[in-house]
């Protein structure tokens, strides 16, 4: 069986109080994310990071926004806040950006950490090369952890499973933005499945 972990924009700005965009509650989810990072490593299971990398009039961007289709900037290209918290900071990743001229598919695939950038909510709509990456990984079970729940973490677990992947969402480890719903129940009808970090390597093998 093939597993992969997916790490859902764990960026600055969103994981802390003073980041552009705070989620939250989401410091309080850092052990957690901590624990999980190291049991995946020491279980040698190749991870996903997808990240925000936004620039200046990306159209999910607004200096009005509504908190649920646009959002004020934040993780902007090359600034503190697109940087992941040293939680789950990915080492040396092999980088897949929205912008770049392509996707060297035999070098992610033997990467242990990958990290996409996106410049939407939903990463296979916000990198052109991320169904390619998950088509040549064809993953059999996914972990899902990360923010916000009932946004990007939202479009990464409905992603995965419209792929025919097996997805758990470790539900201690994601935290959710307030005003717009929880997509919990709709992942449950789908067939994802919510697990609890501690039972985390039970689902590594």
């Amino acid at each position: 069986m093939k597993i992969i972990a997916w790490n859902v924009d764990t960026q600055y700005d969103f994981m802390r109080q003073d980041g552009k965009l705070p989620v939250p509650g989401a410091e309080s989810i850092e052990p957690t994310l901590e624990y999980i990072t190291g049991e995946l490593r020491s279980s040698g299971i190749q991870r996903v990071n997808t990240a925000d990398w936004h620039l200046p009039g990306s159209e999910e961007l607004s200096a009005n926004p509504d908190y649920k289709t646009t959002f004020p900037e934040h993780c902007m290209q090359g600034t503190q806040g697109a940087k992941y918290v040293p939680a789950t900071a990915p080492k040396g990743a092999y980088v897949i950006d929205w912008q770049s001229g392509g996707i060297d598919l035999e070098r992610a695939l033997e990467a242990k950490d990958i990290v996409i950038l996106k410049d939407k909510f939903d990463v296979f709509s916000g990198n052109q090369y991320a169904s390619a990456l998950v088509d040549a990984m064809r993953p059999d079970r996914a972990i899902v952890y990360g923010v916000a729940t009932n946004v990007c973490v939202d479009f990464a677990v409905r992603g995965l499973l419209d792929r025919g992947v097996e997805v758990y969402v470790v539900k201690d480890a994601i935290m959710g933005l307030p005003g717009i719903p929880s997509p919990v129940a709709g992942w449950e009808q789908m067939g994802a499945k919510m697990i609890e970090s501690r039972e985390i390597g039970n689902y590594l093998r």
